[in-house]
C-alpha cells in the first residue's frame, strides 16, 4: 500500500496497517540499519539515515520526557513500548507505536544496540495520548523536563499504571506486530 495524506489533516501520513518500520542503532542512537518501508515513509534515503541520529525523525510536537524515560529504560536493559509522533523528511508527520528492545552481543552478551519495532499507532490512542503529551511539553517549557517528569508519574499513579500499562491499554492491544516478533523471538529454530 502507497503512503496516503490523512484526509483529516494534509500534513499526517497515514501509514500501513500491517507493514512495519525498523531500524536498528547503536549503544548512542546512531542509525545502522534501516528497512526500506523506513526511508518510504520518513522521505530520507537509506544513505540519508544510516549514520545519522534516530531523532532525525523525532517530531518537535514530542516531549523531551517520554525521550527521557525511553533511554533510562534502554541504558537499565529494559524494553519500552511508546506512542511516538514522527516528523518525515518533507515536514508532515506520522503516528507510530514503537517498540524498543536492547540487542546483546551473542558471545560476550553486553548491549551494543537498539531494535525498534514500528507501526501505525491506533487513531484511538493518537486521541488518548495527545493531549497529555501537550501539557507534558507545556510544563517543560516552563519549568523544565524535570517537573514534566514529576507530573507524568503523578499522572500514571493516578491512573493506577506504569507507562507501559498506560500505552497497552490505550492501544487497546492492536500489537499485533510486536507480538508476532515477541513469539518468533522465542522460537529456536
Amino acid at each position: 500500500m502507497a503512503l496516503q495524506t490523512d484526509s483529516k489533516s494534509s500534513n499526517a501520513i497515514e501509514l500501513d496497517s500491517v507493514r512495519c518500520i525498523l531500524s536498528t542503532t547503536d549503544l548512542n542512537g546512531k542509525i545502522k540499519y534501516v528497512n526500506p518501508y523506513f526511508s518510504e515513509v520518513s522521505g530520507y534515503s537509506k544513505n540519508e539515515l544510516l549514520g545519522s541520529q534516530h531523532n532525525i525523525i523525532r517530531h518537535p510536537d514530542m516531549p523531551k520526557v517520554i525521550f527521557k524515560l525511553m533511554w533510562d529504560r534502554l541504558k537499565n536493559n529494559e524494553n519500552v513500548l511508546m506512542l511516538v509522533k514522527n516528523r518525515a523528511k518533507d515536514g508532515r508527520h506520522y503516528w507510530v507505536q514503537t517498540f524498543f528492545e536492547t540487542k546483546h552481543h551473542a558471545v560476550t552478551k553486553k548491549s551494543n544496540g537498539y531494535l525498534a519495532i514500528l507501526h501505525a499507532a491506533p487513531k484511538n490512542a493518537i486521541r488518548e495520548i495527545e493531549p497529555l503529551y501537550k501539557r507534558l511539553r507545556n510544563i517543560e517549557a516552563k519549568y523544565g523536563i524535570h517537573a514534566s517528569q514529576d507530573y507524568l508519574i503523578k499522572y500514571l499513579m493516578k491512573e493506577g499504571k506504569t507507562y507501559d500499562e498506560y500505552i497497552q491499554e490505550i492501544t487497546k492491544d492492536k500489537n499485533i506486530v510486536i507480538n508476532f516478533f515477541k513469539t518468533m523471538k522465542g522460537l529456536t529454530f
